[in-house]
């Protein structure tokens, strides 16, 4: 098989707009498991709320991987082990909350199962809580809630104001931390030189494996380095005109079993 991993965001690719995995693009990967194929769920949820999905997926089963935070964090399905992991200073997140609270938005963490959100009404941080699946608690100050270095940070907010936000913590944490925007009210706080391309580039290096061997799919704009990085990058239907300028092929949308349509040309054919 010329395709032996494929790589997969979550929101607006795995899963439709109901959230949930169709049949037919269940069944196609299902099909690519049982001829040898690896699935990494490659997301910037947290782990926790990327196990549903890889259970449902039976990853344990067929040697699998979860890529978590947009790849801080990289867990081995089959054992649990985790091959990655890479967390913000404490000093960072502290800056990050500092900076948060002057620009009056809201900013949330994670850790262990809860996320953590100063303002639990906001209807962003709620729409985080739905993707997951986690315990949203609200707390008075998330720098003293915090007691472990976190693997990300996540600032919600309308999406003009996310936009203006990212310019103005780009300049001020871009030198020590990667910023982007997962969605357009969604702006991701990283550490330094996380995207999901690296986090590929060490599972592959760890599994003796190259990014000839990879598909990767994805329709936001913190999938855009493991698109131009695998050998067939894969940008959705409803992806972003700048995503899908860069990739090797364009598949059908989310909700029209595009994951399903790249195996059966790719990997069935």
């Amino acid at each position: 098989m010329e395709y032996k991993m494929i790589a997969l965001d979550l929101d607006g690719t795995l899963t439709n707009s109901e959230k949930i995995i169709t049949p037919d693009t269940k069944k196609a990967l299902f099909a690519y498991q049982r001829k040898g194929g690896r699935i990494v769920l490659a997301s910037g949820r947290p782990t926790q709320g990327i196990v549903p999905i890889a259970e449902e997926l039976e990853l344990g089963k067929f040697g699998g991987f979860i890529l978590a935070f947009n790849g801080s964090r990289i867990v081995n399905c089959e054992n649990e082990q985790v091959l990655f992991n890479q967390t913000l200073q404490m000093e960072q997140t502290k800056k990050l909350h500092k900076l948060a609270k002057d620009l009056q938005i809201n900013i949330l963490t994670y850790e262990g199962n809860t996320i953590f959100t100063e303002d639990g009404k906001d209807p962003y941080a709620n729409i985080e809580q739905k993707i997951t699946h986690m315990k949203m608690v609200e707390v008075e100050d998330i720098s003293q809630a915090v007691t472990a270095p976190v693997n990300k940070c996540l600032i919600t907010g309308e999406p003009e104001r996310v936009m203006e936000i990212e310019k103005v913590i780009k300049e001020a944490m871009g030198h020590e931390i990667n910023v982007y925007r997962s969605q357009d009210f969604f702006l991701e706080l990283v550490p330094q030189n996380v995207d999901k391309a690296a986090s590929l580039d060490s599972l592959l290096q760890q599994l003796g494996m190259n990014k000839e061997e990879l598909i990767a799919c994805g329709d936001g704009f913190n999938d855009l380095s493991m698109i131009q990085y695998a050998g067939l990058g894969v940008a959705m239907e409803n992806a972003h005109a700048d995503i899908k300028r860069k990739a090797d092929f364009i598949t059908k949308s989310n909700d029209a079993d595009g994951v399903a349509y790249v195996l059966d040309r790719f990997v069935f054919a």
